[in-house]
């Protein structure tokens, strides 16, 4: 395992509790995003480095910062098409282009107008959702988890250039979603996650980030 982690009730008792934040693994250089991916899909992206292969290029592709909403959406690698997740490590600068870039997919009128909002949702490639996120056994929390839908450019430049590592962590999952089966929370352990700093007003502004 080369990444950190640390027990889950460590990091619940540190994350906010409620709102809006970009949750992540991340450091000077870079940002984790998870993904779950069928076999021949999964064994590419790790063997080349990048995504090729069976992954489309032509469809928006969904990555997830969070840990545990990726593993409530692929009910922890054992959803059909979705039984290997990978950990995509990421250009810090890269994902801060990708966040410059979304969009709400749906309309919130504290982002302007009803107008306003389809032009940009026409000119943008990035689609933003905020979903309840779930603790591990999957109880919504009151904290919002972020996913971003990735198409055309910003697609493409994601899946080559923006990469700095992939990992599949599918073993990993296993092994911690049997201390979740087991109900012992305190054997479960995470990847280290902290909120990421959305340091431009105008960016935080447009999507709706919530103050630490």
């Amino acid at each position: 395992m080369s990444f950190p982690v640390l027990p889950y009730l460590v990091q619940s008792a540190r994350w906010p509790a409620t709102g809006r934040h970009v949750l992540a693994a991340h450091d000077d250089d870079t940002v984790t995003v998870y993904q779950a991916f069928r076999s021949s899909i999964a064994e590419y992206a790790v063997v080349h480095g990048r995504f090729g292969g069976d992954f489309s290029f032509s469809r928006m592709s969904w990555v997830k910062p969070g840990f545990l909403w990726m593993m409530h959406r692929s009910g922890w690698a054992t959803k059909e098409g979705q039984e290997r997740i990978l950990r995509v490590r990421i250009a810090r600068a890269g994902f801060d282009r990708i966040l410059s870039e979304a969009v709400e997919s749906s309309y919130h009128a504290e982002g302007g107008t009803r107008e306003e909002w389809q032009a940009q949702i026409k000119r943008s490639s990035v689609r933003l959702q905020w979903d309840p996120d779930h603790d591990p056994y999957g109880n919504p929390r009151e904290r919002r988890a972020l996913q971003l839908g990735l198409s055309g450019e910003v697609l493409r430049a994601y899946g080559g250039d923006y990469i700095r590592g992939i990992e599949d962590v599918t073993a990993f999952v296993r092994e911690q979603h049997t201390h979740v089966t087991r109900h012992d929370l305190a054997a479960l352990v995470t990847p280290e996650e902290r909120v990421y700093d959305v340091g431009d007003p105008a960016i935080r502004q447009r999507l709706r980030l919530s103050t630490p």
